[in-house]
């Protein structure tokens, strides 16, 4: 599980879709009180932000006519560490990780 914060419209249609699964596979964990230590320092997980980022991949599936009905709710996450909580995913280091994983989101 990991959230890419790349740019939707950059991502091929198995990996916006992933994301999307993802995400509510993580808040399906929170509500578990999981801990997300290890996707934190592996940068793969941007916990603050899995709302606003499920709306974007959810904006990019309706440009792309994808069906979707299934809204998201961040748990509480006050159970987390503040640093785990609070963490920002290297952007540029997702990216080109996605890219050397993906030629089709290499072609986007």
């Amino acid at each position: 599980m990991r959230m890419w914060m790349v740019d939707p419209k950059r991502m091929c249609r198995k990996h916006l879709l992933g994301e999307h699964f993802e995400l509510h596979m993580f808040c399906g964990s929170i509500r578990k009180k999981r801990s997300f230590h290890g996707y934190v320092l592996n940068n793969l997980l941007e916990i603050q932000t899995i709302e606003d980022r499920h709306n974007l991949i959810v904006k990019e599936m309706k440009v792309r006519k994808y069906n979707h009905v299934t809204p998201i709710e961040l748990p509480d996450v006050e159970y987390l560490d503040s640093k785990d909580r609070n963490y920002t995913i290297n952007r540029k280091e997702s990216f080109l990780e996605l890219l050397r994983r993906c030629d089709l989101c290499r072609s986007l």
